[in-house]
């Protein structure tokens, strides 16, 4: 009678991994999750703290010490995971979830730094596509390389630089200095991706579309932005106007996202990113989720929360009210939150069941 529970609980274990593959679920036992659901992965604490509070029937699950909490958020079934900062950690805990749940589409969530001077501290941003720029050959100057012979050949090191709409390779920055330009030598290069699509030879890609169906919804949406955080209210109701941002937030939809494992304080780079790929914002975490979605065929879209303009120097009372008055956490869990309503919407009533 002892055995018992152990050869049940083994017994459940076997049916719930022969559902999981009949399914064709990415789940495994440490999860025991096989629902499908959105994935949404946060780079930023505060916000995914909103998101997991707004979640009903939650549960948690720690895989390797990460906390995954599934549910179900404005009617969808998701399951939630704070990042941490960094390419690696993005790359890391995105491809955690992937096996040990049945996600069906991800979402990435959290705050970057302005690349497009045009643009506002709290306008929420949404990328159309996003690239790593500071995957480099760095060459001793600014002529073309040419480590295999012939300029731009790095075939016989497995590397291919990125190219424009002409073909030809991406200028390298150069620094520009009170004493004249200096080279750089950074050309930037394609990044190498081994998928069930390309295997056995993968392939190279510069830039990783978002999905073409969840870009199309997030057009549509007219999230109500604050200028003005929850914590800008004093106890008699007043506003305190130094914790808001001056201008009204705006939601931007298209344009290049660029991430790299770098916090850019560098106006120059900030400029040659905006000037070369017409980037929009900058991070360290979405184009690794993007590499990760990409190479599991999983849908993907971003949400990225201006807090400065990367690179600026002086000090800027915007950046200080967004952070102080919670608005930054504020209007991007209104963007993803709008987000997952409307497609909830937008997804096509079940069929009536044939009798």
């Amino acid at each position: 009678m002892r055995l018992f529970p152990r050869f049940a609980a083994t017994l459940s274990g076997f049916a719930l991994a022969l559902s999981a593959h009949a399914a064709g679920a990415r789940c495994t036992a440490i999860s025991g999750d096989c629902t499908p659901r959105i994935g949404i992965v946060s780079a930023f604490g505060a916000e995914a703290d909103i998101l997991v509070a707004e979640t009903r029937q939650r549960r948690s699950h720690t895989i390797h010490g990460k906390r995954f909490t599934t549910g179900v958020l404005r009617g969808n079934p998701v399951v939630i995971v704070l990042s941490g900062v960094s390419i690696v950690n993005a790359t890391m805990v995105t491809q955690q979830m992937l096996d040990h749940f049945r996600v069906e589409r991800l979402v990435m969530s959290g705050i970057a730094g302005g690349v497009n001077p045009e643009n506002h501290v709290g306008d929420v941003t949404v990328p159309d596509r996003w690239a790593m720029p500071m995957e480099v050959f760095w060459n001793a100057d600014s002529k073309l390389p040419a480590p295999c012979g012939k300029p731009q050949d790095m075939s016989c090191l497995g590397l291919k630089l990125a190219t424009g709409p002409d073909g030809q390779p991406l200028p390298p920055f150069v620094l520009p200095t009170p004493g004249g330009p200096v080279d750089t030598g950074l050309f930037m290069r394609e990044t190498y991706v081994l998928s069930t699509a390309n295997a056995p030879a993968g392939g190279f890609r510069f830039d990783f579309p978002v999905d073409a169906r969840m870009l199309e919804v997030a057009r549509s949406l007219q999230p109500k932005l604050e200028r003005c955080g929850p914590r800008a209210k004093r106890p008699d109701g007043s506003l305190d106007e130094t914790m808001c941002v001056k201008r009204q937030p705006r939601l931007l939809v298209g344009g290049r996202g660029v991430s790299a494992p770098v916090f850019l304080a560098n106006a120059a780079y900030r400029s040659y990113l905006h000037e070369v790929l017409q980037a929009q914002t900058f991070e360290m975490e979405t184009a690794a989720l993007a590499h990760v979605a990409h190479a599991n065929g999983v849908p993907y879209i971003a949400f990225r929360s201006l807090s400065d303009l990367a690179g600026a120097e002086g000090f800027d009372a915007d950046v200080g009210a967004l952070f102080a008055s919670g608005l930054a956490e504020f209007n991007e869990a209104a963007v993803t939150l709008a987000f997952l309503e409307a497609w909830r919407a937008s997804r096509p009533a079940p069929r009536a069941a044939k009798r």
